[in-house]
């Protein structure tokens, strides 16, 4: 699932994450768990996500060399399954155009004669190729975010001027919106609301933490979009700076962005196994998982060492933004950092394995898809598998699919998303445990397909208890938003998105095959196995009864 990762470790943390040298990385033995049998097994998952989730695959960052490489181990196990190829000019992969995108040359912002600095003064955020021109726009005062009892700003205020905004204060014992970075704001949201502007600048850069600054700041592969729609500058500042737009009440400069080629091509994988029945085949029930992750770390930690800081400080992951330990906490640290050195060396580590995010879905689709492959009795509509990349990058590779499918995007009936299915445990969630499963969207669009899962789950008997929690509308976590299903169901396709949940790993560089329950993530790959062969099965499409949203519009759970 997408987050803004934090590569750097709070400064109170140097005396525990010490840099040290790279670990040489561990070659996986071979391309392929070639004894991998027809069944659904925690041998098999343990034996492919070894490879999926090897050192050598470089953390799966789109755009490089890894995630190329886990494509390619993808690729090749759809062949030896035997499905068929459903990617471009008949491959099984479909290309999906990615630049990285970096601040132009010379980006500056100029009020009252006075220059301020990129970085600094202001962090600019891109918002794609079709980003719109400040210089010489007059500045306004948009108001606050955030605050209810606030009057909106009418929109022929804003247009084609930059909308100054302040945040309003989080009152105390308000947990952080997981995904957004303290003192930033929802972006897409924002971005919706002052739409007709030139430019957007959120007044907050001044309660930004430097490892979030350091993380917002960070490059990354974007959709290479010429024909993009116009959109406001954004970017956050300084009060300093704030105060001096709106006294000047004109801006100049540019915060312009430029685009250069990816390091390595970026492609999903596309795989179709063929129905049984020939009145119902040309019908699709997609699978999906994203292959990416994030790459490796700027400097190598020692592994332990960063896991006993997260079990006291970052029990969520990279969703938790960690202060100062206290000494109580400090003590915890150690202790529990003590008992692991009693078990091994230290051990640096800079690759983001991504095991759980998303090794677990990703090698549990090719589980499922050798299932049905070798079923006597393959499912009446055929299954759709899509591999896609840079879900991490903000859904560009599922974005990209569903905007120029492979296949008739009116093909397909339904999608069952897979994204982080490896733990659950009850160091991991409050109330976790074997049974404990998280089911997001299934009714959103469809009341049978939500049905369809709870049937499957009560008659094939795979024990689970589902939590419906993360899917309430307005929840903080805003999952519904957050991974490849909403992509499909944009565009009317009913999806259930099926996951484990977060952990103290989500992110981290610790998130490795050791502390995946191999055996629940069979167990739940074999619920969604189920599930999409009952959906295939029907004698009808999955019935569309909830309103569609708008394919165009700003995702809102």
């Amino acid at each position: 699932m997408p987050r803004v990762p934090s590569c750097s470790a709070p400064a109170a943390a140097a005396l525990l994450l010490a840099a040290l040298a790279c670990a040489p990385s561990t070659a996986p033995g071979g391309a392929s768990p070639a004894s991998s049998s027809a069944a659904i097994t925690a041998a098999d998952l343990r034996a492919r996500l070894a490879i999926y989730a090897d050192d050598s695959m470089q953390g799966r960052k789109a755009g490089t060399p890894g995630n190329f490489r886990a494509t390619d181990y993808l690729a090749s196990e759809a062949r030896r399954i035997g499905l068929q190829p459903a990617g471009d000019d008949g491959g099984y992969f479909q290309a999906v155009p990615l630049v990285v995108r970096t601040l132009a040359p010379g980006a500056s912002v100029t009020a009252g004669g006075t220059t301020f600095a990129p970085w600094t003064d202001f962090l600019p955020r891109d918002q794609g190729a079709g980003t719109r021109a400040i210089d010489g726009v007059q500045v306004v005062d948009g108001g606050v975010v955030g605050d209810s009892t606030a009057r909106p700003v009418p929109l022929d205020q804003v247009a084609g001027k930059l909308v100054v905004v302040r945040v309003a204060p989080v009152k105390a014992g308000t947990p952080a919106t997981p995904g957004i970075p303290g003192g930033t704001v929802h972006r897409a949201a924002t971005t919706e609301r002052f739409k007709a502007a030139a430019g957007i600048a959120v007044a907050s850069l001044d309660a930004i933490e430097e490892s979030d600054r350091a993380s917002l700041r960070a490059t990354g592969a974007q959709l290479a979009q010429t024909d993009a729609p116009a959109q406001p500058a954004f970017f956050y500042v300084s009060g300093r700076l704030a105060e001096a737009l709106l006294r000047a009440g004109t801006v100049h400069g540019s915060v312009a962005f430029a685009d250069t080629p990816a390091e390595a091509p970026a492609r999903n994988v596309v795989a179709i196994l063929p129905g049984r029945d020939p009145a119902l085949r040309g019908e699709l029930v997609a699978i999906g998982a994203h292959s990416d992750h994030i790459g490796l770390a700027e400097a190598p930690v020692d592994h332990d060492s960063l896991r006993a800081w997260g079990r006291v400080m970052r029990p969520r992951g990279a969703e938790d933004s960690p202060g100062t330990p206290t000494a109580a906490e400090t003590v915890e640290i150690r202790r529990i950092l003590d008992s692991l050195r009693r078990l091994r060396p230290a051990r640096p580590d800079s690759t983001f394995n991504g095991a759980d995010d998303d090794g677990s879905g990703s090698v549990s689709v090719l589980e499922i898809a050798e299932a049905l492959a070798r079923s006597p009795d393959r499912p009446r509509r055929s299954i759709l598998f899509v591999w896609h990349t840079a879900e991490e990058l903000g859904l560009l590779g599922s974005d990209w699919f569903t905007r120029h499918p492979t296949v008739p995007r009116d093909s397909i009936v339904a999608q069952l998303n897979i994204d982080m299915i490896g733990r659950g445990g009850p160091t991991d969630q409050p109330g976790g445990g074997p049974g404990y499963l998280q089911l997001i969207g299934s009714r959103r669009l469809s009341t049978e397909l939500g049905d369809l899962v709870e049937q499957a789950n009560t008659e094939g008997r795979h024990g689970f208890a589902f939590n419906y929690a993360w899917d309430a509308d307005g929840h903080p976590a805003n999952g519904y938003c957050r991974s490849d299903h909403y992509n499909y169901a944009r565009f009317g396709i009913p999806v259930t998105f099926f996951s484990t949940g977060g952990h103290q790993d989500y992110h981290q560089l610790t998130d490795e095959t050791q502390y995946i329950d191999y055996t629940k993530m069979a167990r739940v790959a074999s619920l969604i196995a189920d599930v999409a062969t009952r959906v295939a099965d029907l004698d009808h499409r999955v019935v569309v009864d909830k309103p569609k949203p708008d394919p165009a519009g700003v995702c809102k759970q």
